[in-house]
């Protein structure tokens, strides 16, 4: 079976419409842009379609390269006090003299759409419902179950570490809600394929093209690719997608599946802010 994102996106950005409609005003949502990374531009384009197709109205506030650290922080802090703003995601990378940290903790953590700061970290930590749950974790845990599967009692293992998708991801299938048994591989794991073999769903976010090949998984798994690169020319994820798609059980497509996912919980994280009608 493949996991189809796209489609299931399709129905999570309807529903967050159809609420949008009900709304006294339109949620915004700020996307801050620093410099002239390519892919970010094509990333914010995508995200800002999405807001188009739900209602949501989308500003996108570009900076130059060469910002200072301090004048970015204070175009966020004016986005925190704007009434008319609901959400604020400022896209990564950013330039080398800005420290990533300090503009992540600037941000309202009730605007705080991506989920990334400590106060929302920390949330989902006590399983507080009141926060954001960072998207591709949350995107990740939607197309498995809009696809008939569970998490319950299942054994997941998830090869990757970073604050964006396999440390927040790890927290949240640990919890009641989703019953999971969590292993989390990184760089430092010895013998990989003896903890992907055993899982019964490996969830790909390492960042290393085709890292995941046949002889790695079982039959019975399901993979949940979550990474994105070129290579060749085409765009490819971590796990070996020819090489799995008649081995097991489901498995996300490159492109087409978690990145559709994670636009769509962007949407919902946008319309979720607390004191919306």
């Amino acid at each position: 079976m493949i996991l189809n994102g796209k489609a299931i996106a399709d129905t999570i950005l309807d529903e967050v419409a159809r609420k949008v409609q009900t709304f006294s005003r339109s949620p915004g949502l700020a996307f801050v842009l620093v410099g002239e990374h390519a892919p970010s531009f094509t990333y914010v384009n995508m995200k800002a379609k999405a807001c188009l197709r739900t209602g949501i109205r989308s500003r996108i506030v570009r900076l130059p390269t060469l910002i200072t650290e301090k004048e970015l922080l204070g175009e966020i802090e004016k986005l925190n006090l704007d009434p008319h703003i609901d959400g604020i995601l400022v896209q990564m990378p950013l330039p080398p003299q800005i420290d990533a940290r300090k503009v992540i903790f600037s941000i309202d953590p009730e605007k705080d759409v991506d989920g990334f700061h400590p106060v929302n970290q920390g949330k989902l930590f006590y399983s507080d419902p009141s926060g954001f749950v960072p998207c591709t974790p949350l995107g990740i845990t939607l197309l498995v179950e809009k696809s008939g599967l569970s998490w319950e009692s299942k054994h997941v293992v998830i090869v990757g570490r970073s604050t964006i998708v396999g440390k927040p991801l790890a927290n949240l299938l640990m919890q009641k809600r989703y019953n999971a048994t969590v292993t989390v591989c990184h760089t430092a794991t010895e013998n990989l394929s003896r903890h992907t073999k055993a899982a019964d769903i490996v969830v790909a976010c390492s960042g290393i093209p085709h890292l995941i090949q046949r002889g790695m998984v079982s039959p019975r798994s399901v993979v949940v690719d979550v990474g994105i690169s070129r290579r060749e020319g085409k765009l490819c994820g971590d796990a070996d997608f020819e090489s799995l798609v008649n081995h097991v059980a489901a498995i996300s497509p490159v492109p087409g599946g978690v990145g559709p996912m994670t636009i769509a919980c962007l949407m919902q994280n946008t319309i979720k802010k607390q004191g919306m009608p």
